[in-house]
């Protein structure tokens, strides 16, 4: 399955040094998992969380599901020597599908991982206000594949208070959501903090579904379902969009350029939104198949 076509609804973060959430993870309905040695592991546990990890990814199957391993930054005491496994692990034979860098300014920050990581793919995290001022240049980078909103950080920096509507945070969400679009990248939005508020969660998701997030990222498997549920095509939207690829074929083989479909007018650029839909819907069967 391409990036491109591949779903991420659903990106859980598990900390990389717990043998037993790495253990169970392997059975979440998860569409993508971030494997974390950076917020997650304390200082004293990260050499040892690195070692671990890197076994479970050897020897655990973890399915379907994207392998998205968080290092630590290469400014820290820790970064190199993450990097440094996570290249080790790939060249033994561990399937690892990206590396996600942490606090990520500018395009500098991807070339010096790039140059420590070569055999795999990148991912960003979009957390940082040089990074909301630098978004364009960051998605454009060569061995990006996606981008991950760190919406934490980016509030702490920013001096925002928290706001159901994430008001404070919309500028640098529609930053980013432009320059992943730009390029061509995935972009999952930022974590929902309070994991046992279900009507939060669900109305977070699905504003960010409606800025056009492909995902939310997850800080508990308690939240996946209604993520799952959230990024995912309705039956009444499936059910739309093929009435409306079929009322523009029939247009068009009367010569028309349009058709309508309940009062409203259907043109080639609504057509290709359907098929997006129609087989983001196909990709998500492909996985739960």
């Amino acid at each position: 399955m391409s990036q491109v076509s591949r779903p991420y609804r659903s990106v859980l973060y598990i900390p990389g040094s717990k043998e037993r959430a790495l253990e169970k993870a392997t059975g979440l309905a998860a569409d993508a998992i971030i494997f974390d040695l950076e917020d997650a592991v304390a200082p004293d546990e990260k050499p040892a969380a690195r070692d671990l990890l890197a076994r479970a990814l050897r020897d655990f199957d973890f399915g379907h599901r994207a392998r998205i391993v968080r290092i630590n930054g290469l400014d820290t005491e820790w970064g190199a020597e993450d990097a440094a496994a996570v290249s080790g692990a790939i060249a033994a034979g561990a399937r690892i599908d990206a590396v996600l860098v942490p606090k990520v300014n500018g395009p500098d920050d991807l070339d010096s991982v790039a140059r420590a990581v070569p055999n795999a793919d990148l991912w960003a995290m979009m957390e940082t206000c040089a990074g909301m001022l630098n978004a364009a240049a960051i998605a454009a980078h060569p061995r990006l594949k996606g981008l991950v909103m760190g919406t934490n950080d980016l509030a702490r920096e920013l001096g925002a208070r928290f706001r159901p509507d994430r008001l404070p945070l919309q500028t640098g969400l529609g930053l980013c959501l432009l320059a992943a679009r730009a390029s061509g990248k995935v972009i999952v939005d930022g974590v929902y903090n309070a994991f046992k508020d279900e009507a939060g969660l669900r109305a977070e998701c699905e504003q960010g579904r409606d800025l056009g997030f492909d995902g939310k990222t997850l800080i508990h498997p308690a939240q996946l379902d209604i993520a799952n549920a959230a990024f995912a095509p309705g039956e009444a939207e499936l059910a739309l969009a093929r009435r409306q690829i079929e009322a523009f074929d029939a247009a068009r083989a009367a010569g028309q350029g349009v058709a309508v479909v309940d009062g409203r007018i259907v043109e080639n650029l609504h057509v290709v939104t359907a098929l997006a839909l129609l087989q983001k819907a196909e990709a998500i069967a492909a996985l739960q198949g």
